[in-house]
């Protein structure tokens, strides 16, 4: 009978949380008190101060994009798309891992998912935001392109060819951005009534009040919570194949020598998923060292997506190797014209600093030791961050700049405005994220409440 007296009332799993977290009074406490806190750490008024600072890239590039027309951009001919369609599909491919964290891990049942999950979706939606950006301010008028692209019912004889991957893209980044914001936001209506319970003032419970939606706790709320976020990672299981897969079409589906091939829908998926972890990482390793988030993100959870890392990094790698293969195989001079020219062409050193970064620097992470080394694992997503998107410029670039005819052939050198509202992009997000980290619980109270309560 003392045996049973003197046992901690909660013992979570240490693999899965830290010692620290044994009930739940001290994950509420924590989480809330992220945001509750009057103390706002110096990390992140540093990090709010510059993305502030390059989000003034995209508020002063956008207005004179939009006045000059896009010739301001490095875009020529034969290079058409240039930067907006690497920026744009490298910050698709980020917003990857927050449906595969949130959807296909539930549906695999993966606890140690709780603790990143809720970042890993915000960041997914924030990614998604920036990414369409670029097409937008593509068009050069919007105001004008919509007229043209959408399919509403008119008299004129031009009509959205619905058999183009450009089409599909706008249906299946829509649907990703829309399914992935539901999702996000189920999932935050029960850690909303534990914020309107715990303030302190009458306007926050207002406002954290109206965002529960009227969330108690009951049974027949928690049975319809359950439903709904199976429901929601069913739907979002395929999105997480589709959607890059359909951005990889929009260059398979062209007769390009260099895009032409059937291994870009899963390499690109891979790539996506690969570059998704690092930037997690990225987010996550300072946030876990700034606001003491150790007993939530655990050294499982580094080794864990360490391990995912470098699983998709190797089947990047296999598809680097494949797209020579298959130039090689195919008997194509044109095909292996366009392998010879990104390997040792103009662009070469981009080629071989792609192979450095997406292929070399990730196979530290065989070892233990660097995939538990916050430093160096943060090192390491940051090649992929580089490595990701140098793949994107080699695709296109090395691609576009030398086609059939040699009296076509040009040189692309992006403008000062190419790289203005690519950093101001970035600024958008990191001022996303961060306000979601001031005002938003970063760790999901309710799934690690489920992991304390299954081991009592």
């Amino acid at each position: 009978m003392s045996e049973i007296t003197n046992k901690p009332q909660y013992q979570p799993p240490v693999d899965e949380l830290g010692p620290g977290q044994t009930s739940f009074t001290s994950v509420n406490e924590k989480v809330t008190g992220l945001v509750f806190t009057k103390k706002t750490p110096p990390f992140w008024i540093i990090s709010f101060a510059i993305g502030f600072l390059l989000l003034h890239g995209l508020m002063v590039g956008a207005p004179y994009l939009l006045y000059e027309g896009v010739g301001i951009w490095g875009n020529n001919n034969p290079v058409g798309w240039g930067w907006p369609i690497i920026n744009f599909v490298w910050w698709i491919g980020i917003g990857h891992a927050g449906t595969l964290i949130s959807a296909v891990l539930l549906l695999f049942r993966q606890k140690w998912r709780t603790s990143i999950n809720r970042a890993a979706e915000a960041m997914t939606i924030f990614a998604v935001l920036c990414a369409a950006q670029f097409p937008l301010l593509h068009t050069g008028r919007p105001w004008l392109a919509a007229y043209w692209l959408l399919p509403y019912p008119n008299s004129m004889a031009m009509w959205v060819n619905f058999r183009s991957p450009l089409i599909w893209d706008v249906f299946a980044v829509t649907t990703y951005l829309t399914v992935s914001l539901v999702f996000w936001y189920v999932g935050l209506i029960p850690d909303f009534a534990s914020f309107r319970d715990r303030a302190k003032t009458k306007i926050v419970q207002v406002i954290f009040g109206f965002l529960s939606l009227g969330w108690r706790g009951s049974a027949f709320h928690w049975e319809r919570y359950e439903m709904a976020s199976l429901l929601l990672a069913g739907l979002s299981t395929p999105l997480v194949l589709s959607v890059h897969t359909i951005v990889s079409f929009d260059f398979a589906t062209g007769i390009l020598p260099g895009w032409h091939t059937t291994i870009f829908p899963p390499y690109f998926v891979a790539g996506a998923v690969f570059a998704g972890f690092a930037m997690v990482l990225t987010l996550m390793i300072p946030l876990r060292k700034v606001y003491g988030l150790y007993d939530f993100i655990t050294d499982r959870h580094l080794n864990n997506m360490s391990k995912i890392m470098l699983a998709s990094g190797l089947i990047v790698a296999y598809g680097y190797f494949m797209e020579v293969v298959i130039a090689q195989y195919s008997g194509s001079i044109w095909e292996m014209y366009m392998m010879r020219n990104r390997m040792g062409g103009p662009y070469g050193n981009y080629y071989w600093a792609l192979i450095l970064t997406n292929i070399v620097a990730p196979q530290f992470l065989w070892f233990r030791y660097f995939r538990l080394h916050p430093v160096y694992l943060w090192i390491i997503c940051q090649f992929v961050n580089v490595g990701m998107w140098l793949e994107r410029f080699v695709i296109v670039v090395t691609s576009l700049h030398r086609d059939y005819m040699p009296s076509s052939w040009d040189m692309f050198s992006p403008t000062i405005w190419d790289g203005i509202i690519y950093i101001g992009t970035m600024g958008l997000f990191i001022i996303l994220f961060f306000s979601f980290v001031r005002g938003f619980p970063l760790i999901s109270i309710h799934e690690i409440r489920t992991l304390l309560t299954k081991h009592k």
